[in-house]
């Protein structure tokens, strides 16, 4: 049976529209084609400005939210520090913005207007990196994200969570995963045959690591083979970690490289696994066709209809 998916994601152009949402889409998912002409489909026009690494979700109403961070590196490189070689990572990390921009969809074509949305109280850093995954025992969405927090002076990042049912109110913070010696960035889960996944980077060392667990929220330990699997994994040039299962049953993690100046080599690269329990993947670049590098985003299985809407209706938007 086709499968058909949609993209979400960025491009670190250096210009603000890199920062801003672009989607692309797949049948079959190995070969990606842009919405809109590459061009963005949303824009944020609150907060930075601009907006980074989003998930996207489709709720039981079959309605859809888009969350991502709102960060633009352009916008502070032109009006904050001057230049892009002069970027202020730590200053981000404690003043970054602690709020998240959302989007909602019945259709995925006709968007409400940018949301600030906050999960967060005042003792917490930036607010990074959302991903979205529902929780059938909870009867509840699970939103993780990283930050950091007042209490060790901002100096080590979590992975944290919080439970909503609509979107609108959330459950106070709680920590999902940490790691003592490093920083926990960039997570996301997935979920089968009764167990969650979830893959994170350890952001001082290290690189990417699998984790298990029987629950979305707690529970969570290092999956050995997957770090064993192959030695990119250890790279600190690569981040942002999205997986999805494609129509033959093959699971597909895709990995944002970012350790070159040269844009046009960033972007995903696609492992594949033929069973996400065992915890190995290999690297697969060649049976995958981009149009450009994509940035940190998330895949949705889509069905027909809406991938054919998604094509046919954007260039009215141009």
């Amino acid at each position: 049976m086709e499968k058909y998916y949609l993209f979400v994601h960025f491009r670190e152009t250096r210009e603000p529209d890199g920062e801003q949402v672009h989607f692309a889409v797949s049948k079959g998912g190995y070969k990606w084609q842009t919405v809109n002409d590459g061009k963005p489909v949303l824009k944020s026009t609150i907060g930075e400005k601009g907006v980074r690494d989003f998930t996207i979700v489709r709720k039981a109403d079959n309605s859809f939210v888009v969350l991502g961070t709102d960060l633009s590196l352009a916008n502070r490189a032109a009006n904050l520090y001057g230049s892009w070689d002069k970027l202020d990572w730590f200053d981000i990390t404690i003043n970054g913005s602690d709020a998240l921009i959302k989007w909602t969809s019945k259709d995925l074509v006709n968007w409400s207007e940018p949301e600030s949305i906050r999960m967060v109280d005042q003792d917490f850093g930036c607010v990074w990196a959302p991903d979205v995954i529902y929780d059938d025992a909870l009867k509840k969405y699970v939103v993780h994200w990283s930050s950091p927090h007042k209490n060790e002076e901002y100096k080590r990042k979590k992975i944290y969570y919080a439970l909503t049912e609509d979107f609108e109110k959330f459950s106070d913070p709680e920590i999902l995963y940490e790691n003592i010696e490093t920083d926990v960035i960039d997570s996301c889960t997935a979920r089968h045959n009764g167990k969650y996944y979830c893959f994170v980077k350890f952001d001082g060392g290290g690189g990417i690591y699998m984790l298990e667990s029987d629950k979305s929220d707690s529970g969570y330990s290092i999956v050995e083979a997957f770090h064993e699997s192959s030695p990119e994994f250890s790279s600190h040039a690569i981040e942002a970690p999205t997986i999805f299962r494609l129509p033959d049953g093959k699971w597909c993690l895709l990995l944002d490289f970012y350790g070159t100046e040269n844009k046009d080599e960033q972007g995903y690269i696609p492992f594949l696994s033929d069973d996400i329990a065992s915890g190995v993947f290999h690297r697969a670049s060649d049976k995958f066709d981009f149009p450009y590098g994509f940035k940190h985003g998330t895949v949705m299985e889509i069905i027909e209809e809406e991938y054919e809407l998604l094509l046919n209706s954007f260039p009215r938007f141009r």
